[in-house]
């Protein structure tokens, strides 16, 4: 048997600070409007970043909180802390309450725009943890609104414009990483022979890998032809080279190297496949060089 972990260790360990690395996200947007480093753009955005990583881990312990016994007999998730009784519930819930309190109120402070993001945010997540996430098609808009809101946050923070281009991208996008997370779930049980009756997610029953498959594809087609569209519509802008259009190569290769990751089933934590995959990792540092300086027009 592991191990103990201390209170504090398991108190961090249970913010899932792993899953912080989403909520980069918040960049997206001032990003793409071509003002990250002004510093009335700049510093709200990390607000924003800052109050995306608390409220997500507070809705993480609520979700512990919601699971502890289903996840004491999963042959993972039995080592998260409130499973393995090194948080109590108690301290657990007071540190969700806390933490959310200072997400709302901090976002509040920073941009009332970024509050109403960050308040739907808990109220999405909270809905999937507490009622919903068992749902089929239902939990994956909920996922995918996740990552959603996490794109739109930076511009709310700054008071940014948001192009329809930029929603139907993050929008799509967001449920290409969705539909391939459940695809990567849903395909490890069936190879590992998981009954239906036995520890795995029951939303899981619902789907087909056929079904998941056709998400994740019709997904990733209108993520690029929409970023296309965006790319096109950007290079109209004057600029020294056609960088945003440049940028539609990286961008597809990602999408289809990220896709060979699903396929393989590699894709349960995208945060995990993403910095584990060398090549997807510079493609993806191409795509930013290039997408950053098209919308600057560098």
């Amino acid at each position: 048997m592991s191990e103990s972990r201390s209170l504090p260790v398991a108190a961090f360990v249970a913010l899932r600070p792993r899953q912080w690395a989403k909520n980069v996200l918040v960049f997206a947007a001032p990003l793409a409007a071509g003002k990250i480093f002004e510093p009335s753009v700049f510093w709200p955005s990390i607000g924003a970043f800052i109050a995306f990583c608390l409220i997500s881990s507070a809705t993480y312990l609520i979700n512990d909180i919601r699971d502890a016994s289903s996840d004491r007999e999963h042959p993972s998730k039995f080592r998260r802390p409130i499973a393995a009784g090194e948080l109590p519930v108690p301290l657990a819930l007071t540190m969700a309450i806390v933490l959310a309190a200072i997400s709302l109120v901090g976002s509040y402070f920073i941009a009332p725009a970024l509050a109403g993001v960050i308040l739907a945010y808990a109220v999405f997540t909270l809905a999937y943890s507490l009622a919903l996430k068992h749902e089929p098609v239902i939990e994956l808009a909920l996922l995918s609104m996740g990552f959603l809101l996490r794109a739109v946050a930076g511009g709310a923070a700054s008071d940014l414009p948001i192009s329809q281009w930029f929603l139907i991208v993050a929008g799509f996008g967001s449920l290409f990483m969705a539909a391939g997370k459940r695809y990567s779930e849903l395909k490890s049980e069936e190879e590992a022979g998981v009954d239906k009756s036995a520890t795995r997610r029951k939303a899981l029953n619902g789907y087909t890998l056929g079904y998941l498959r056709f998400v994740w594809s019709v997904a990733a087609a209108v993520a690029i032809m929409g970023y296309a569209l965006w790319a096109f519509d950007v290079a109209q802008t004057p600029s020294s080279l056609p960088w945003a259009e440049w940028s539609v190569l990286p961008f597809v290769l990602a999408i289809l190297r990220y896709g060979v990751v699903i396929d393989k089933g590699d894709a349960e934590a995208p945060e995990d496949a993403v910095l584990g995959d060398k090549v997807l990792m510079l493609l993806g540092l191409a795509w930013l060089i290039l997408f950053g300086l098209g919308a600057l027009g560098v």
